[in-house]
């Protein structure tokens, strides 16, 4: 097997001159980031003596130097995490104390919180600043990599099985969790998403998705893999200005979250010429409303869309062949090639077709468990097939059908008791956004004396929407069981969100919770 930076080499090598990542107005082709990483690399180990194994922070916006560091990263023997930019300096100093963080990445506008944060983290020998100027607290980029002599080879620093990433999650169950991959569950999941993406070398990537979200992180892991371009956005927040991207920059691949595809099936004036040269739309994160996948085929008539499912703990899990998408528009699909998936009861034993149960995920894209977190490790992954081999258990509830393509449920925690009936969330959403004029949906129970859990659904909807309750109330009657239809309507401005764009359910339900108290 391979470590994951010999892969950039390759394809340097390959087709040296094909641009490689495009932020703004900067571009690098493959030979010139090959040499980037390797700079990176030798001033890591030369001027801040950087060990194998040791771990280096990004806290960055999207952009070229954090691919450089992470590729650098790697090539000199290390671990890299991205932590998003919008974090605080309180997670921010406790994450890099979780992991012992040696080294910190970071830019002009965030240095003030990157140096608040490093002051409670031992560990950590210095900041480097990709924007700024050396002095006594950072070392600015620009001095590191003039460290390094130019072309100075950087020789093998480990084997596949070593340590390569780890990817913090949203802790929104507590601490953040360091999740652990190496090399070769790195290039497992890279190669088994290309394959069945038929991605080329030839391919465009868009992405707007947060190098801290493994989502985003791997658009720029399978580019380097089979020497695509990628085009590296800050975010979403404004679609008017990253959506003439697509046409501009002929975009061929375009990975979407659910929020993103409420905005554009919204919009009023999309541009059929943007959509022009994309072939493949990939959604994961959460299910695609089936509204939605309606919208985007209509606006994307020349793409292939690809509902898939993951998780942080194995990359991906799931995927739906276009071609069945018609038929089965409410599935995120069978396991990724070379991998297995499967439903069990409480008790760990397979249920039948159709049969809710909790989804178990087995092949070489496994973690190999959370940071320095026994417990969670020892719930997450537990004893498989062999007596060396551990499966995932993902702690999401899903059906299986008796050709085996599965349907998401809703994560166990999810799950509202109501009127002695369980109910899924997720598919009481799905019915509200088919509703015209509503852009973001979630439902929650509200603690009720007579039924237990009053359903409430809290929704944004368009501008130019006149929705009342009873509308809403009166479509989702005709659309569903008697004990699924909300009985509580609540309208907002906006709903609270992850830095990748999920919207945070269990926020709100917390928050109802507590004005019960």
């Amino acid at each position: 097997m391979i470590r994951f930076e010999e892969l950039l080499a390759r394809s340097a090598r390959n087709d040296p001159q094909r641009i490689a990542v495009i932020n703004g107005r900067q571009s690098l082709n493959y030979v010139d980031f090959d040499a980037a990483a390797n700079r990176f690399a030798a001033g890591l180990l030369g001027a801040l003596e950087f060990r194998r194994g040791e771990r280096c922070m990004f806290f960055l916006d999207n952009r070229i130097e954090a691919a450089i560091g992470i590729f650098g990263t790697l090539r000199a023997g290390g671990v890299f995490s991205v932590l998003n930019p919008s974090t605080k300096a309180d997670k921010l100093a406790w994450v890099l104390n979780d992991c012992e963080a040696s080294v910190l990445v970071t830019q002009a506008s965030l240095l003030h919180v990157a140096s608040i944060a490093a002051a409670q983290v031992p560990s950590l020998r210095r900041i480097v600043v990709v924007d700024g100027e050396s002095d006594d607290a950072c070392l600015s980029w620009t001095d590191l990599v003039a460290a390094a002599a130019p072309g100075s080879p950087i020789a093998a620093a480990g084997i596949d099985i070593d340590l390569a990433m780890l990817v913090y999650t949203s802790g929104s169950t507590g601490q953040p969790k360091g999740v652990m991959m190496t090399h070769r569950n790195m290039v497992f999941a890279a190669t088994s998403i290309t394959t069945y993406l038929k991605m080329r070398s030839d391919d465009v990537v868009l992405s707007v998705l947060p190098l801290a979200f493994d989502y985003g992180l791997y658009q720029l892991l399978m580019c380097v893999m089979v020497g695509a371009t990628l085009v590296l956005e800050k975010s979403f927040a404004f679609p008017q200005k990253v959506l003439p991207l697509l046409a501009s920059e002929k975009v061929t691949l375009f990975p979407l979250v659910p929020t993103m595809a409420a905005l554009i099936v919204q919009l009023r004036n999309f541009d059929p010429a943007w959509a022009a040269s994309v072939r493949t739309l990939t959604n994961t994160a959460a299910a695609l409303a089936p509204a939605h996948i309606r919208k985007l085929q209509a606006l994307f008539a020349q793409a292939r869309i690809y509902s898939m499912y993951g998780m942080t703990e194995s990359k991906r899990c799931t995927w739906l062949p276009p071609e069945n998408l018609a038929e089965r528009p409410d599935s995120v699909g069978i396991a990724i090639p070379g991998t297995e998936v499967w439903v069990v009861d409480e008790a760990g034993e397979r249920v039948a077709a159709n049969v809710v149960g909790e989804l178990v995920v087995r092949g070489g894209h496994v973690m190999q468990g959370y940071w320095r977190n026994e417990e969670a490790t020892a719930k997450a992954l537990r004893p498989g097939r062999y007596p060396w081999e551990k499966i995932l258990h993902t702690g999401d509830l899903f059906r299986m059908d008796e050709q085996g393509y599965c349907y998401f449920v809703g994560r166990t925690d999810d799950i509202i008791k109501s009127r002695g009936e369980k109910v899924s969330p997720k598919e009481i959403e799905n019915v509200l956004y088919a509703l015209p004029g509503i852009l973001e949906a979630a439902v929650i129970g509200v603690p009720d004396a007579v039924v237990g859990r009053a359903l409430k659904a809290i929704l944004v909807v368009a501008a130019d929407a006149s929705l009342s309750e009873r509308d809403v109330i009166a479509h989702c009657v005709a659309r569903l069981e008697d004990f699924m239809v909300p009985r509580l309507i609540e309208f907002r401005a906006e709903l609270p969100k992850t830095s990748t764009g999920k919207i945070q359910r269990a926020a709100l339900q917390a928050e109802a919770d507590v004005a019960e108290d």
